[in-house]
């Protein structure tokens, strides 16, 4: 695994967050806003998100709008200031040197128009163009070094060959394709890529496009780090890129905006969210939604790195900037035709393992599992496998392991794995 620096070293480099992770250059961090003339995005819509907190909470201060909403207090003044010059605030009274107000009923009425569009009550949004620009800037570098892949992949059994293929694979930053048979760990290492990179990138709360708003920052995708930058807009938050991964369940409107009927917002498809990441379509090919539909849709956008969305106001196009990750134990000649394939120029097959793999990983399976054995163990267990298999799979060792620990918890054994065990846990998992 990527070993995080010490606190000594990130103190010392001004590039580092409290994480140890590499952030962008101060030049490069957006400042933020303290004029209406500073947004990229319109008045009426700050006003009407602003609106919109207040009448939900009854009261607010500025300090408070400005948290709200992810903006400088000098904005959230000038939103204040604007409001209540048209009568559309009531102030009740001071807390330090901050107001505390509350709509006016003629406030309350202008909020309950505005909701009839826009029921939106979080961080103020960025532009198409600023989110555009900021991921086109932050594209993933393509140096990878051996090193890096080692420490990577440190924690797994993975054989030279295979980082050799992968290395250079990162470095195009094209499509990969892993395949080969269940089991062989595909999914594992898939999940590992996202490790050689170590650095940040900004990600919005959300996204403005035609007076429209789409939500983008996803706790569940983007996971923030600590970094210490009182002028940074807040609209943004700096995160580690982004690793996101998605299987049978994926259909086709997960690929494109879905409208929140209870806001009125839109909700990022899964490209959107992982630009500057990677995208992993694991199992492909047993998706709900066809292989040629999936293949169809991002035929454009792989090849050229553009995608385009549609709102009600017509189609706009978005920066496709994320490393897809194919992964499979069908054929592939069977999921896509030659046309697409082409677009795919990385593809890895990820073999069953060979004895001496095998063996490393069920010494280190028993190990983790704190169980004892014999020496000739994962020799005996090799071969129960293959009266029964045509192959040794790296998930072998684990499920085989996680058996035995059921059966010794049953009869209330010590924990070990003894040959008898070995013969009732193969014969157990195989048909």
């Amino acid at each position: 695994m990527i070993q995080t620096l010490s606190p000594s070293m990130s103190e010392t480099d001004p590039g580092l967050s409290r994480d140890g992770a590499r952030v962008l250059p101060p030049a490069l961090l957006p400042p933020s806003p303290s004029r209406f003339d500073d947004m990229d995005i319109p008045d009426h819509l700050l006003i009407d998100i602003a609106l919109r907190h207040i009448h939900l909470r009854g009261t607010c201060t500025i300090h408070g709008l400005a948290g709200l909403m992810k903006i400088s207090v000098e904005i959230a003044e000038a939103i204040f200031r604007r409001l209540n010059d048209q009568q559309f605030l009531e102030v009740r009274r001071m807390e330090g040197e901050d107001y505390v107000f509350s709509l006016s009923a003629a406030g309350r009425r202008l909020a309950s128009e505005r909701s009839l569009s826009l029921r939106y009550a979080g961080p103020a949004p960025v532009s198409l163009k600023s989110w555009a620009a900021m991921v086109r800037g932050q594209a993933i570098e393509s140096s990878v070094t051996p090193r890096q892949l080692r420490d990577a992949f440190s924690d797994i059994v993975v054989t030279p060959d295979l980082l050799d293929a992968l290395g250079p694979a990162l470095i195009s930053q094209k499509a990969i394709f892993l395949y080969g048979p269940s089991g062989t760990g595909k999914t594992t290492i898939s999940e590992r890529l996202i490790r050689v990179f170590e650095d940040t990138i900004l990600v919005p709360w959300a996204v403005e496009v035609d007076g429209q708003i789409i939500t983008l920052a996803d706790p569940a995708v983007h996971e923030p780090v600590h970094f210490d930058n009182l002028d940074l807009d807040p609209r943004w938050i700096v995160c580690r890129r982004p690793f996101l991964a998605v299987g049978g369940e994926l259909v086709t409107g997960m690929l494109d905006l879905q409208k929140d009927e209870a806001t009125g917002t839109y909700n990022a498809p899964l490209q959107m969210k992982a630009n500057n990441g990677i995208l992993l379509i694991d199992d492909f090919g047993r998706q709900m939604m066809s292989p040629r539909d999936l293949l169809n849709r991002w035929i454009v956008p792989l090849d050229r790195r553009v995608d385009f969305l549609s709102l009600g106001s017509g189609k706009f196009d978005v920066p496709f900037e994320l490393l897809v990750v194919f992964s499979t134990n069908l054929e592939p000649r069977e999921l896509a035709d030659e046309a697409f394939l082409r677009r795919i120029p990385n593809k890895i097959l990820i073999p069953a393992a060979d004895e001496a793999s095998f063996d490393t990983i069920f010494h280190l399976t028993a190990a983790a599992f704190g169980m004892e054995y014999e020496p000739d163990s994962s020799a005996y267990c090799r071969e129960l496998i293959l009266q029964h298999s045509p192959d040794l799979r790296p998930c072998f060792p684990r499920d085989i392991c996680s058996s035995i620990r059921a059966i010794t918890r049953y009869e209330g054994r010590r924990l070990a794995l003894t040959k008898e065990d070995l013969e009732r846990a193969v014969a157990r998992y195989f048909i």
